[in-house]
């Protein structure tokens, strides 16, 4: 039986303490008597929320004068900072920001402290979501346990939230099994903030950053730092997937039930959100797509319904309402959510940072789109990536280069299906005219250009012109390339060329047949309206 002893501060110490009492394979003792030491930083509260470093450094010294075999330290998710870059599910390799963040930098400086102070020992720190406690003096158990929490405007963020006999759980799992390192510890499935406030029964109160920057400074020591709104602003969710493999620790709770136990409420691991997307079916979806852009597609049939796909198609009018409309295509035609890699600037933008989320829209990446097919779903790819969303306007309908090809050697190492598709109408929605060069607009929007496309920027709203989308016979590389074919660039190259030249002759086809950019029909046949 392991003689171990748990130490350091803060509220969670007693819990994790009985919890490996009543394990069966550990044995509670002082400090003196234990080969195995877990160790809770203390968190100081809003005037200093990240770990106490000074009583960091004194324990561990304390600890390490000690005949220690083995330490558990328990550290934070927040280490990897929040930004609208993040992918989501951040693996325990991904290298640390060099970011601005205090909370993430102080972090980052505990964990440097740990490991030169543990040199000794076989160390396993675990870098856990936030755990939410009534009594916690956390920044997340303080944010549900009030009536109203301030947030800025039209930002929302995917929460990861851990009970307190999970976070226990995972610190047995550390404690007993052999395997040790650096694990992330989360719980399966995310909350966006809101729906978490809501099963909390918190009101989210919006509030401007400088509005949030007076009170902070009239209440200095007594609210919590800027840096802290990032992490309710922007994505910082982790997989726990090494811990599962090798801790064989698996969570019991969702982050819903963190919140609520009784909640029925369920989000996916990146935190889509399919009630939301069917209220949205019912309503804005349902009147663009049926009375402002009178939406007809053909095709729906080359979609597989069920099994691994990847959508491959053409983004125009530089702003997301044709994946937003392909999605509602699919939901109402076929009944399948396809999961878009998206641009980080698509959730930097507060309007946006919510619903694109909840919509399912991943920053793209190959890891998440693996992550889609591997769950069998539909990854969506635009493969001219950002620049093909700012063309200009009497180019719209000519396909430029599409990078890499990296939506093919995602299909093959997959063994995935490609169903390309293109839309008609999409590029009159806002038609570039001119593109400006303008340094301060790019850098706040991550953008390439300022466009000038009537009636923007003067005002966002695109025009109603009429769109004919459609679907392609389904391209099954997997019938004749072998998964090693991604690692071959001549067979990369001649399956991308295939593809852009059939999406090239739909679209010419599509063209040729419409007769007026705002009104008439070109289907005939199978026709979704």
């Amino acid at each position: 039986m392991k003689k171990v002893a748990v130490t350091g501060g803060g509220t969670l110490a007693a819990r994790v303490t009985e919890h490996l009492r009543q394990s069966g394979e550990v044995e509670i003792v002082a400090e003196g008597a234990a080969s195995t030491v877990v160790y809770l930083p203390r968190i100081g509260g809003p005037g200093s929320p990240g770990p106490d470093m000074l009583d960091t450094a004194q324990t561990l010294r304390r600890l390490n004068s000690n005949a220690i075999e083995r330490a558990v330290v328990i550290s934070s998710a927040e280490i990897y900072g929040a930004s609208h870059n993040n992918p989501g599910m951040i693996r325990e390799d991904r290298v640390l920001p060099q970011s601005s963040n205090s909370i993430q930098q102080a972090w980052a400086k505990y964990e440097t402290l740990v490991r030169e102070l543990f040199h000794g020992p076989k160390l396993t720190v675990l870098r856990t979501a936030p755990v939410i406690t009534r009594d916690g003096r956390d920044f997340y158990s303080d944010l549900f346990r009030h009536a109203a929490a301030y947030a800025l405007p039209g930002s929302v963020s995917t929460l990861q939230l851990l009970t307190p006999d999970d976070f226990a759980a995972a610190i047995e799992a550390a404690v007993t099994e052999p395997e040790t390192g650096t694990y992330n510890i989360a719980p399966a499935g995310v909350i966006p903030l809101d729906a978490a406030l809501r099963l909390a029964e918190v009101k989210r109160i919006p509030v401007s950053r400088l509005l949030q920057n007076a009170i902070r400074d009239l209440r200095k020591g007594k609210v919590w730092p800027a840096d802290q709104i990032e992490y309710i602003r922007y994505n910082w969710t982790v997989s726990g997937e090494l811990a599962r493999r090798e801790l064989l620790f698996e969570p019991k709770f969702t982050s819903a039930q963190a919140l609520q136990r009784d909640s029925k409420a369920q989000f996916d691991d990146f935190g889509m959100d399919r009630a939301y997307i069917d209220k949205w079916g019912r309503g804005g979806f349902k009147f663009l797509h049926k009375y402002y852009w009178r939406i007809e597609s053909r095709g729906l049939a080359n979609i597989p319904k069920e099994g691994k796909v990847v959508l491959t198609g053409v983004h125009r009018g530089f702003m997301p309402f044709d994946a937003t409309m392909v999605l509602d295509v699919l939901v109402k035609g076929i009944g399948r959510v396809p999961r878009f890699l998206i641009h980080p600037c698509l959730v930097k933008m507060p309007p946006l940072n919510n619903a694109m989320t909840r919509w399912g829209g991943l920053i793209a990446n190959q890891e998440n789109a693996d992550w889609v097919l591997d769950n069998e779903g539909v990854v969506g790819i635009y493969p001219e990536g950002i620049r093909g969303a700012f063309t200009f306007y009497k180019e719209a309908y000519r396909l430029h280069r599409f990078g890499r090809d990296e939506y093919v050697k995602i299909a093959l190492r997959n063994r995935a299906p490609i169903v390309p598709f293109v839309t008609v109408g999409h590029a009159e929605i806002f038609p570039i005219l001119a593109r400006l060069d303008i340094g301060w607009f790019k850098r706040w929007t991550e953008w390439p250009f300022c466009p000038i496309a009537p009636p923007w920027p003067l005002a966002p709203i695109p025009l109603p012109s009429k769109w004919h989308m459609e679907f392609l016979p389904a391209i099954h590389l997997e019938r004749e390339y072998p998964a090693e074919a991604a690692e071959d660039p001549a067979a990369v190259k001649a399956i991308g060329i295939k593809v852009r030249a059939q999406m090239q002759e739909a679209m010419d086809r599509l063209l040729a047949e419409r007769k007026h950019v705002f009104f008439g029909t070109i289907f005939q046949g199978e026709v979704m309206k």
